[in-house]
Order: C-alpha cells, then structure tokens, then sequence
C-alpha cells in the first residue's frame, strides 16, 4: 500500500473528470482525490506509479511524480468551523473547448468545417 502524489495541469471541470475517469480504470486503487486548486492527483493502494504517469499521458496531460510513500494513518476529526464558499473550477478551459473552423474555397464554391 503506497500513497501517489501527481503533479497535473488542472484548469476546468472537465480536465478534473478526466483525470479521474483514466485513473480510477487502474486496478488496485484504494482512493483518488484530486485538488484543482494544488493541481494534484492523489491516488492510495497497490497500484504502480508508472502506469498511472501512462494514463496521465494518453489523455495528453503532463503528470509529474511529487511523492511516492506509505499513506499516513488517519487522524482523529477535530470539530471544523463553518467553512466560506470556495471558488470552483470553471466549466471548460481553452484546451478543452472544440473549435470550429470554416474554409470556403470561391472556386470550387463548397463550404468544409471541421470541429
């Protein structure tokens, strides 16, 4: 049992679901978090490091091991105060909107977009 910390570029929802989704398809993970605000990727359980970098990378992400180490024991909760509203991720970034482009060819007088 080891705890994974990852470094990743983490700017919208969506990058934050598909981090999750090319993780959590690994066999013999405990528990993932992610924090968009860090930009990290924890992953817990008997899974090894190399391959979750693999999954980071197929889905065109630039991971980078922070730490690799047995997980810490929980701590006894303490009672948290009210905590204030914490600003989200936005919907999508500008890598993971689609684009349209148009091209008009006068001669030939067709119209091709691709998105």
């Amino acid at each position: 049992m080891k705890k994974i910390v990852i470094k990743v570029a983490i700017n919208c929802q969506i990058c934050k679901t598909d981090v999750m989704k090319a993780v959590t398809k690994l066999t013999g993970i405990d528990q993932v978090s992610v924090d968009g605000e860090k930009g990290t990727l924890t992953v817990v359980g008997d899974v090894d490091p190399v391959l979750v970098v693999k999954r980071l990378k197929k889905i065109k992400k630039c991971p980078q091991i922070v730490s690799i180490g047995p997980p810490k024991p929980p701590e006894p909760e303490k009672p948290k105060p009210e905590p204030f509203s914490v600003p989200c991720l936005p919907p999508s970034c500008k890598d993971c909107q689609l684009v349209a482009v148009g091209y008009y060819s006068p001669y030939e007088g067709r119209l091709c977009s691709i998105l």
